[in-house]
C-alpha cells in the first residue's frame, strides 16, 4: 500500500498515512485529485479505479471515505478487507465510529492504523491484539496524566 486517506463527503481530509516518501506539494495534489475523482463517482460504481501508475481502492462508510493506493499487481479485494478491518477496529473502540470521533481523536485513529499496518503491509490480523495494544496505550496515557496531576497538586512542576 502506498497511502491511505480518510475524507468526508464534503471533501475534507480527516486522516492521511503515506507509506512512500512524497513531497508535500505532490501529496496535496494527489489528495485533491483523488478526493475530487472519488466524490464525483456514483454510489453504485465499482470501488476500484486505475489512476496514474496505481490502483485506487475505496469504500464509503457513513460520511467517511476510506481510500487506499496500491500497486497494479496488489490484490484489490485484500485491500478492501484491510479497509473493512480498520473500520471494524474503529467501530469497536469508539462504538460506531463517526467523523467527529476521527476529528477529535485522530491520534487514536493513527495509533490503531499503525498497529494494523506497518510500512503499508498488514502487521497484525487479530482485532483482539490491536485492541489490546490500544487499551495498553490508553492505560499508559491515564497513568501519565495521573502522575502529572499529582505533581501539579504537590507543586513540583516547573
Amino acid at each position: 500500500m502506498q497511502f491511505m486517506l480518510l475524507f468526508s463527503r464534503q471533501g475534507k481530509l480527516r486522516l492521511q498515512k503515506w507509506y512512500t516518501a512524497q513531497p508535500d506539494k505532490l501529496k496535496k495534489k494527489i489528495t485533491r485529485e483523488l478526493v475530487t475523482t472519488i466524490l464525483a463517482r456514483k454510489p453504485k460504481m465499482c470501488s476500484f479505479l486505475e489512476w496514474k501508475d496505481m490502483k485506487i481502492v475505496y469504500k464509503r462508510y457513513a460520511s467517511l471515505y476510506f481510500c487506499c493506493a496500491i500497486e497494479h499487481d496488489d490484490n484489490e479485494l485484500l485491500t478492501l478487507e484491510i479497509i473493512h478491518r480498520y473500520v471494524e477496529l474503529l467501530d469497536k473502540y469508539f462504538g460506531s465510529v463517526c467523523e467527529l470521533d476521527i476529528i477529535f481523536n485522530f491520534e487514536k485513529a493513527y495509533f490503531m492504523l499503525d498497529e494494523l499496518l506497518l510500512g503499508g503491509e498488514v502487521q497484525e490480523t487479530s482485532k483482539k491484539n490491536v485492541l489490546k495494544a490500544i487499551a495498553a496505550q490508553d492505560l499508559l496515557q491515564e497513568e501519565t496524566d495521573d502522575t502529572k496531576s499529582l505533581l501539579e497538586e504537590l507543586g513540583l512542576t516547573g
